[in-house]
């Protein structure tokens, strides 16, 4: 059960996708000066060193955050385009076009937390949410996992930021919904669970039930991965459903950097892909946000695309 450590994964093109949308999604959150409470149900250790032992043993920081912030001449090169003029032109034009405004911002919160360049401390949510709130705004944090909840306590303790942060060492999936509503009714929940075990993707319908009945007009965010099992194909349409019957608008954002498909290497060795996709999938998002991740993603997939699979979906309904 306690077996997924996201410091393996910090700074991965999933990673990536989830903080672009959380940030533009909070930015605009933020704009109305009434108190605002966040909702994290599962918040990690909170901070990565992308230079340490778990991200260093994985690698994936390498084909997610770090192929944003290297030196052009450094970067990977991109996927092949084929060889047709047109579309060596757009490729070129693609690749001299300033940065989308989401995008530009998502590694403005990373320089925030590397001064000196590059990302050697990848933020979770937990710090890229803090960094962003106002004083009088609310944070709460769940985290059952017994070594990552007493990382993030402790991590949240150097920040200094008295009531404004409550870390619990909880199930967020059965506790959360407590915070529901909040006093000032303006609250963001984040759902970002490891989806280690099957049960995960229908305890994320029920908490989602139960929320929305509890209250109906906050904005709630899930991530899930996109790969070769039915409970994560039928989540997204399962949530789109559900806030359909809602009555709630819904966005419904991926993002795909390769194949999914298994290959044999010629030694006979058998090649998983890995994690190829993931979504993200809002209720009540703000209004502000498709057209900047619809700016935002052609530019992500041209940046980490690993092979000629890489695309992007932005799906609007209500």
């Amino acid at each position: 059960m306690f077996s997924y450590r996201h410091a393996f994964h910090a700074g991965n093109h999933a990673d990536v996708l989830k903080h672009l949308v959380l940030i533009a999604t909070l930015d605009h959150m933020l704009e109305k000066e009434t108190a605002l409470t966040v909702v994290d149900t599962h918040a990690g250790a909170g901070l990565y060193r992308l230079d340490g032992d778990y991200a260093g043993t994985s690698g994936e920081a390498a084909e997610g955050v770090l192929r944003l912030v290297a030196d052009p001449k450094a970067a990977p090169a991109p996927a092949p385009a084929p060889a047709t003029t047109a579309a060596a032109r757009k490729a070129a034009k693609e690749a001299e076009a300033p940065l989308a405004d989401a995008l530009a911002r998502y590694l403005e919160v990373i320089h925030d937390f590397n001064a000196k360049g590059g990302a050697r401390v990848y933020p979770g949510s937990p710090f890229i949410v803090q960094h962003l709130l106002r004083d009088h705004d609310r944070l709460k944090l769940f985290e059952l996992h017994p070594t990552d909840s007493r990382t993030l306590t402790a991590n949240i303790a150097q920040l200094e930021a008295g009531r404004q942060i409550a870390v619990l060492h909880e199930d967020g999936f059965g506790s959360a919904t407590k915070f529901l509503p909040p006093p000032s009714r303006r609250a963001l929940v984040l759902m970002d669970p490891s989806y280690e075990l099957k049960t995960d993707y229908g305890r994320v319908l029920d908490f989602m039930a139960e929320a929305l009945k509890r209250f109906a007009t906050g904005t709630y965010a899930v991530w899930y991965p996109i790969i070769p099992r039915p409970e994560a194909h039928d989540l997204p349409r399962r949530l789109k459903t559900m806030a359909t019957k809602a009555g709630k608008s819904s966005l419904n954002v991926t993002l795909t950097v390769k194949s999914s498909k298994i290959t044999t290497a010629p030694s006979g060795e058998t090649r998983r892909p890995g994690l190829p996709a993931s979504g993200m999938f809002l209720i009540n998002p703000p209004y502000t946000l498709k057209p900047l991740l619809e700016a935002a993603l052609p530019q992500l997939v041209q940046k980490l695309g690993q092979d000629r699979n890489a695309g992007f979906t932005v799906e609007a309904a209500g």
